[in-house]
């Protein structure tokens, strides 16, 4: 037993020292001595390969301005100022940033990056042309549909994500995986698979592997309210494997809508409206469809009958929050 352990500690000790002569090899500095939180999704990418093959996927012009979320201690960092005209970093441990200036200086490239130390969900963004970030797990969702629902037109965002993460943002309708961010992400955006990155690629080691997406906002995108179509998919989601059908007969959503629409509450309005939301469904041939299985356009369609029968799901010109002007909830992933 003891000697199961003894080789056991040998084995884990020369991986630490391993990691830690990567980690000086890549760094050129003392940085090995900040303590990482994994906690606050602290893990910073240590594979050379993986870190040029990130930037070479994000096909950078020398002319671009790059967004770059949680920079961490620089990797990612350095290798973009060395492709990008300028590169904007928010980052909000104020330790990463003391090290990302020095480094950053100790390369000649000072001038070419602006740190803002803050929240990337509670940060205004500035203008950027492409974004390239290993994104911190815990603000995945948000981040993304931040970004995508933005008001600012980018060309790209090269993001390292969560494996599992990845793969329910890439789902397709009628794949189990497949949710309400990834259909709110369809609505505006591409989606393409780049490169699974193992766990072992990391400091401290993550308990899950990671995969590269690039996101591509397109260039023509339907004519519709955001908010309108991002409570009417929180409203169908919610309960994405029911029907259509069983989803808004129940007897709460129905006073919620007409509530919504504007219609007076009495017990016969109240009858009359879950006709008309039933005859919506009938008529659209959707009342034994499931949310999971439809298309962006399904969906859009359906939405498009009720708003013409008068029924709606946002309330109009009431935002309570930055939020809400941007869409994000905690639901996104059902």
């Amino acid at each position: 037993m003891m000697r199961v352990f003894g080789a056991t500690r040998r084995h884990v000790v020369g991986f630490i020292s391993r990691t830690i002569r990567s980690v000086r090899k890549i760094h050129g500095d003392s940085e090995e001595n900040i303590r990482f939180y994994k906690s606050r999704g602290q893990h910073i990418l240590i594979n050379p390969r993986i870190l040029n093959d990130i930037v070479r996927s994000s096909a950078i012009n020398p002319t671009d301005t790059v967004l770059e979320i949680g920079p961490g201690t620089g990797n990612l960092t350095v290798k973009l100022l060395q492709a990008a005209h300028k590169v904007i970093a928010v980052e909000l441990d104020h330790r990463m940033v003391d090290v990302l200036d020095k480094r950053v200086l100790h390369h000649g490239l000072s001038s070419k990056l602006k740190v803002i130390r803050g929240d990337a969900l509670r940060t205004k963004f500035p203008h950027f042309d492409t974004v390239v970030a290993n994104i911190p797990y815990g603000i995945s969702s948000p981040l993304v549909i931040k970004l995508v629902y933005g008001a600012i037109r980018f060309r790209s965002a090269t993001l390292m994500l969560q494996k599992e993460f990845a793969t329910r943002l890439l789902a397709n309708p009628g794949d189990s995986e497949f949710n309400r961010l990834a259909l709110n992400v369809k609505l505006l955006a591409d989606v393409e698979f780049v490169m699974d990155v193992s766990k072992r690629d990391f400091l401290p080691c993550p308990k899950v592997d990671s995969s590269v997406v690039i996101i591509r906002p397109k260039d023509q995108v339907p004519d519709v309210d955001l908010r309108e179509w991002r409570a009417f998919t929180r409203t169908c989601f919610n309960t994405k494997n029911k029907t259509l059908g069983a989803t808004f007969k129940h007897k709460r959503k129905v006073m919620e809508l007409l509530k919504l629409s504007n219609a007076d509450e009495d017990k016969g309005k109240c009858q009359s409206f879950k006709e008309k939301i039933v005859g919506v469904l009938k008529t659209g041939g959707f009342e034994d469809k499931r949310p999971s299985k439809l298309s962006v356009e399904d969906l859009l369609h359906l939405l498009s009958l009720f708003n013409e029968a008068g029924i709606y799901f946002n309330e109009s010109g009431k935002l309570r929050s930055e939020e809400d002007r941007l869409g994000i909830d905690n639901d996104d992933n059902n």
